[in-house]
């Protein structure tokens, strides 16, 4: 199993994997973490995945900050390019939710604005939880209806999906812990409402050069001040925690009153999701 160390805030070597757990556990609940891994020079994907930046360290904590999560939110476009299957948590991982007041498997929900999804795909038909998709009032009517077969739909906006819309829904079922899995456009989006509480970033020691992307694109600039919460060492890899800055003024009524109005402009996600 790869060696992980804590740096900071408190120096530990060679992390069980309680250890591991216990510095990711979700300071308050509701909370919605972003994860993701870039170069050192910025990259956020290699030969378009972002699995090709990440090392054994990375896989092991993306891995185990799952354990933790009420629901996994992802765009569906990093549904198809990464190629996400069902998704279905280890037998220890399960046993170890039960223990800790959760379900065996945590919900997954996908944010589609045009339902552009396979209803017969493995990320459906053998999903251990049915799947939410988090969409619009102006979804394809067709597309609705063949996704309603396997997945529970549901509106989080007229024709653009609302990040605060989107937490509502998902604290109405219950859905507090959000672990969020990218890509940049929703985190782009949810950061520019001010609806991401944590961001979990890998630094892969690499230089990639070509086509260098953000981990979070918005049509609209998102200044937000962030707190320094824990760094680990996995090899070369730095695995480094986020909060947001207490009073910043990005911050979202979000993430303490989840019911918000979705009437808010600036929480609406401008570039449509697919």
């Amino acid at each position: 199993m790869t060696r992980i160390d804590a740096l900071w805030p408190q120096a530990a070597e060679d992390l069980r994997e309680e250890q591991i757990l216990a510095a990711y556990a979700p300071p308050q609940v509701p909370w919605l973490r972003m994860n993701f891994v870039e170069s050192l020079d910025g990259a956020v994907t290699r030969e378009g995945l972002s699995g090709g930046l990440g090392g054994a360290a990375d896989r092991r904590v993306f891995d185990l900050m799952r354990w933790w999560a009420d629901v996994i939110l992802v765009g569906a476009g990093t549904v198809r390019a990464e190629g996400y299957g069902a998704m279905r948590l280890s037998v220890d991982a399960a046993s170890w939710r039960r223990a800790h007041g959760l379900a065996e498997q945590p919900v997954l929900a996908l944010v589609s604005g045009r339902l552009d999804l396979d209803p017969s795909s493995p990320l459906f038909v053998e999903a251990p939880v049915r799947p939410l998709v988090l969409t619009v009032e102006e979804a394809p009517r067709r597309a609705r209806e063949r996704i309603a077969e396997v997945a529970e739909v549901v509106d989080a906006g007229t024709s653009v999906v609302d990040p605060t819309a989107a937490r509502a829904v998902l604290a109405d079922r219950g859905l507090g812990r959000i672990h969020a899995e990218g890509g940049p456009t929703l985190f782009g989006t949810f950061l520019a409402a001010g609806a991401v509480d944590e961001l979990c970033l890998t630094l892969a020691p690499t230089l990639e050069a070509g086509g260098v992307g953000l981990i979070a694109r918005s049509p609209e600039s998102a200044p937000t001040a962030m707190r320094l919460a824990g760094i680990l060492r996995g090899g070369d890899e730095l695995l480094l925690r986020y909060t947001r800055e207490a009073g910043d003024p990005q911050r979202s009524s979000a993430s303490e009153d989840s019911s918000a109005s979705e009437d808010s402009a600036s929480s609406r996600i401008d570039a449509p999701l697919s």
